[in-house]
């Protein structure tokens, strides 16, 4: 599989992963490569929701036209192999932490960024008016353990006293009789924002908008080189060359080891894995009082995530290997297999019909970045696993900045950038460490 802190480069004609998402779309669109050399004033790397985003605002809030490049498929990345969380948060630190760190008025700018890229991705389905297969709102944070259940209840006491923002604690017996029975939940916090979609659709639909907004979308075309010519950037893909005044890098986990200055070793890239079992029996239904499509997350170090889908199929999802080269063992999705048998025990003979893993980012200091570079370089990375709606506003905030408009909000995460990892070539050393320690941590306490 290929791996982004080893390679130099990305391939291409890779096909879509064998995913319940790319399994129960109707098409994918035709390949199209660049297969000229071209001028434009901005190219955008990266045909997943930020890139898309991207290229759709700046067509129709500033009626720029951009180009945009991507290695394989539309949606091939992160954007078409997530879980569908469509979530008002990003990034890895929880409000009390941001807090801490940046002050409780710019927390609340944080805040209401989140939520307004929950509003826009909305937005978009209805603009498209595409089957997203968008289910019920409701976003479940289970408690793993009962000391993790108060502290959540005292992080909904803290986003109701500072911010307004008001979610519901449910004890173990309301989460189990109403929602589903969950024999490691301890309790649960219900966030009334947040809810599921189908991915690669979502993905999809924004490649029409795009297209239908006049811009040109050239799939099959990794950028293999990478010059600056007075002020023309130049990239060069296996067809084609484009020249243009300014690049926007939208490929966040799937980032060449080597890429360019401003994003070379500022993130880790994590690989994530899910498992889509087979449908539900209506036994089972009733057995495991499977009752809720809300998303769910609980609070390990090392996060299980999961979800029925419309089908009565169950999504896990949770880390998986560490390497490339690691991602095809069957263990890491034998252990989700396991980690839904255990939370749902009337689930036992479950078996799964579709296993897949891809890459997301990790950034060093935990929150996501929307940043201009310098020549007129610009990037939005390390959403840190929970980027679906936070990348699509990214990319309006970045065709915000191409665009030179600078009513753009000031938060640290769109005016300052990503901090490279000191001793970036033992990331993986750090990583394996964590990986260790929070296996302990979330089997012991």
């Amino acid at each position: 599989m290929y791996d982004p802190v080893v390679s130099k480069q990305i391939d291409n004609n890779q096909p879509y992963p064998d995913s319940y998402w790319f399994n129960s779309v109707a098409s994918t669109p035709d390949l199209n490569p660049l297969k000229q050399d071209i001028t434009t004033d901005t190219v955008i790397i990266g045909a997943g929701y930020a890139g898309l985003s991207c290229a759709y605002h700046l067509a129709k809030n500033y009626d720029q036209q951009a180009v945009v490049l991507e290695a394989n498929g539309i949606g091939w990345g992160c954007s078409g192999r997530n879980a569908g969380f469509v979530l008002p948060l990003s990034g890895r630190l929880g409000y009390e932490a941001l807090v801490k760190r940046f002050g409780l008025e710019t927390t609340e700018a944080i805040h209401n960024e989140f939520i307004n890229g929950v509003d826009l991705v909305e937005e978009l389905i209805n603009t498209s008016k595409a089957d997203v297969q968008r289910q019920p709102n409701g976003y479940l944070k289970i408690a793993h353990r009962p000391k993790y259940f108060d502290a959540l209840k005292r992080q909904a006491d803290y986003m109701a006293k500072h911010f307004g923002y008001h979610v519901t604690p449910l004890t173990k017996q309301q989460l189990c009789e109403q929602y589903v029975d969950h024999h490691q939940a301890h309790g649960a916090l219900l966030y009334q924002q947040g809810y599921g979609i189908h991915p690669l659709k979502l993905c999809l639909a924004l490649h029409q908008l795009v297209l239908d907004k006049g811009v040109k979308v050239y799939s099959n075309s990794p950028v293999q080189g990478w010059t600056k010519q007075g002020e023309y950037h130049q990239l060069v893909t296996p067809q084609g060359t484009v020249k243009a005044k300014n690049v926007v890098v939208c490929t966040n986990g799937y980032t060449p080891n080597t890429f360019h200055k401003s994003v070379d070793k500022r993130t880790l890239p994590v690989m994530t894995s899910v498992i889509v079992t087979r449908p539900l029996s209506d036994k089972e239904l009733i057995e495991s009082r499977f009752l809720t499509n809300h998303v769910m997350m609980d609070t390990r170090q090392l996060k299980y995530y999961y979800r029925k889908l419309p089908d009565n199929r169950i999504l896990f999802g949770g880390r998986g290997a560490i390497s490339g080269k690691q991602a095809q063992s069957t263990k890491y999705h034998d252990r989700l297999l396991e980690g839904l048998r255990d939370s749902f025990p009337a689930l036992n003979a479950l078996t799964t019909d579709y296993r897949w893993s891809g890459w997301i980012s990790v950034s060093l200091d935990d929150i996501p970045h929307v940043h201009q570079s310098e020549n007129k370089v610009f990037y939005s990375a390390g959403y840190c696993g929970a980027g679906l709606s936070f990348s699509t506003m990214a990319g309006k905030r970045l065709a915000e900045k191409v665009a030179g408009d600078t009513n753009s909000h000031n938060i640290p995460m769109l005016t300052t950038a990503l901090p490279r990892f000191p001793l970036s070539p033992f990331r993986r050393v750090g990583q394996r460490m964590f990986y260790e320690l929070g296996r302990v941590r979330d089997a012991w306490f």
